[in-house]
């Protein structure tokens, strides 16, 4: 089952542990990106589940190549039991050449933050399911609406969301939000938030959409698209020194 990107993805993983200047925490973000608990994981490892948390919170002298690879090789066993859905995830970006036009920023925490974090860094106003500002964030995709729907096929739309789901996806130059919400629903692929930015008048049907998908929705009030990339690239640096 899709070899070449179960090796593609072991050998990000195992390279972003070994050049992080902190391996016990980059561990924990990919044991959470693949929603494994140090329990399951413990088991898998054959080891009990303090080792795991003595790892991750650096209690442990960082690890060696030979656990770096079995740390690996558990996420991959354990994902492909469950149906491989972050392999698949991960396989849907190889090879991406998206339109440039579209994607105005794209980028990845070095650790995850939260939706609140998202919240206040595009200077935001939560309009649907307040009760998930505590959802981890693992990146963002910052997208021109327009150009998105000028230039973009629906295979297209869906590898905006990187290699996971668990990411904000900001969409400017929107008038009343309908469009990206009702794009969102058709594709059945879930981001963790939705940020509108360059909203006028927001769309019932939109919250509505957001509500029913426990999407938390978002409406930036940054003053313009400049402001907001920069705001969320400062978050990002902020995450790296976590």
């Amino acid at each position: 089952m899709l070899e070449k990107e179960k090796e593609a993805l072991a050998k990000r993983i195992a390279g972003e542990i070994t050049l992080s200047s902190d391996p016990g925490k980059t561990m924990r973000k990919w044991r959470e990106i693949f929603g494994i608990s140090q329990t399951e994981l413990a088991e898998v490892l054959g080891v009990s589940s303090s080792v795991i948390s003595d790892y991750e919170g650096g209690r442990r002298k960082s690890p060696g190549a030979s656990t770096i690879r079995k740390f690996v090789e558990a996420l991959l066993e354990i994902d492909e039991k469950r149906g491989g859905n972050v392999i698949r995830a991960f396989s849907r970006t190889i090879g991406s050449d998206l339109p440039t036009n579209a994607i105005l920023d794209i980028r990845e925490f070095a650790f995850p933050v939260t939706v609140e974090d998202i919240v206040n860094a595009v200077k935001g106003e939560v309009v649907a399911n307040e009760d998930l500002l505590g959802r981890k964030i693992y990146g963002y995709t910052v997208i021109d609406s327009i150009q998105a729907i000028l230039e973009m096929s629906s295979d297209e739309f869906l590898k905006l969301y990187g290699w996971t789901t668990e990411r904000a996806l900001v969409f400017t130059k929107v008038t009343t939000g309908r469009s990206p919400m009702i794009a969102i629903r058709v594709q059945g692929l879930k981001p963790a938030v939705v940020v509108l930015h360059g909203v006028k008048k927001l769309d019932e049907l939109a919250v509505k959409i957001a509500e029913r998908e426990r999407v938390p929705l978002v409406v930036s009030k940054a003053k313009d698209e400049n402001e907001l990339i920069l705001n969320l690239r400062a978050l990002v640096e902020k995450a790296e020194k976590i």
